[in-house]
């Protein structure tokens, strides 16, 4: 039997326990992809973070849902990066890369502030028939604003305006025919509904995400799609287009009692796309396998 020592779970996009959106970290060279998913599974969280030795960058990381790997993860970057702080293994005030299947992703350390740069994703009118994709997530066709057109990510995201925050507070997606759905169409793996109405007015747009596709059937907080949502919200003029040296604070997990906050920021000029937040370490322990 083998331990792996130092296994943390952190709650990431938030500086409150029992809030964010919790991802476990390990650091480790000696695991196989195969072990990798095994403990993912056991660890039952959307996803888990899986930190080792690169020769591209600082350090490897590769993310593992309870059922698949994935090719990005925001808070589960943001949970790493409070994991490498918190054991001084970086810095408070340091840069920090890792390899992963994204690329080399740019992150940073500022305190109790950590940063990552997105791969800046491109966009799509979804010009097929909505009404299924309406109907499994419940969603009625008045409760939509025809002037803004379901928008699809080149990573199959499919992201759909909603003009009221209660509705979206009030959703009861069928997860089965949503996967059901996503693997007949072939069009989108994953849905974030949002309005720019908030629960906290200073803030800028609510949203929840839906990924059943890869077995996560809501997720609290999500990096990967507040960071899609502001180009989203640019390309809709749902905010201005020139966004540059302009932070936004986007809300998601508030409706599942698990509080997020992440902001966001897009710099035209560079073409830049960059997340960021808070995160705290909520348990500590050894893992054996």
């Amino acid at each position: 039997m083998k331990i792996l020592n130092d296994v943390y779970q952190i709650d990431a996009f938030t500086n409150k326990p029992f809030n964010g959106n919790s991802a476990a970290v390990i650091l480790s060279d000696e695991l196989s992809s195969e072990n990798m998913q095994q403990i993912a599974k056991e660890m039952n969280l959307s996803e888990t973070a899986f930190i080792s030795s690169s020769d591209k960058a600082d350090f490897k990381l590769k993310w593992f849902t309870p059922t698949i790997e994935v090719e990005l993860c925001g808070h589960a970057t943001i949970a790493s990066l409070h994991y490498l702080a918190e054991r001084e293994i970086i810095g408070k005030n340091s840069n920090v890369s890792f390899e992963t299947l994204s690329g080399v992703l740019e992150c940073r350390v500022d305190e109790d502030d950590y940063y990552m740069k997105l791969p800046v994703p491109e966009f799509k009118e979804f010009e097929s028939e909505k009404s299924g994709i309406l109907d499994v997530l419940g969603i009625k066709l008045n409760e939509l604003d025809n002037r803004y057109p379901l928008m699809l990510q080149n990573n199959g995201n499919l992201f759909i305006y909603i003009k009221s925050l209660d509705v979206i507070k009030n959703l009861k997606p069928n997860f089965k025919e949503l996967v059901k759905l996503s693997k007949e169409k072939g069009e989108f793996t994953e849905v974030t509904v949002f309005s720019t109405e908030t629960i906290d007015e200073k803030n800028d747009a609510h949203l929840r995400f839906f990924a059943p596709y890869y077995g996560i059937d809501e997720d609290p907080v999500t990096g990967s799609a507040n960071g899609a949502l502001l180009l989203v919200l640019r390309k809709l003029g749902l905010v201005e287009s020139n966004t540059e040296d302009k932070i936004f604070t986007f809300e998601q997990g508030d409706f599942l009692g698990r509080e997020g906050r992440v902001k966001v920021k897009y710099s035209p000029h560079n073409n830049e796309l960059i997340i960021a937040g808070n995160a705290v370490t909520i348990l500590k322990g050894e893992l054996y396998y």
